[in-house]
């Protein structure tokens, strides 16, 4: 399985995220919003735009971190990943 996690290096659940999908030998590609620039834009971007974060613009809430499944589809829920 491959996966993009979009989160933060600094976020306990980004970091629980990559440990559970790292031990299921996840192939992980991960977009660190805190450190680079590109990521954090583009990260914005979806944030913005996707129904996905309907729920959570206009909270404190960040929304990460963030799936990017194989067929493009993106969650928030670790579990629909791992299954």
């Amino acid at each position: 399985m491959k996966v993009t996690v979009i989160g933060s290096h600094l976020c306990p659940d980004t970091l629980y995220a990559l440990q559970q999908l790292a031990a299921a030998g996840a192939e992980i590609d991960f977009k660190d919003i805190l450190s680079c620039h590109a990521d954090l834009k583009a990260y914005l971007n979806l944030r913005d735009n996707s129904d996905l974060y309907a729920q959570i613009r206009g909270t404190e809430r960040l929304g990460i971190p963030c799936f990017v499944k194989e067929d493009g589809t993106t969650t928030l829920n670790l579990a629909e990943v791992l299954k």
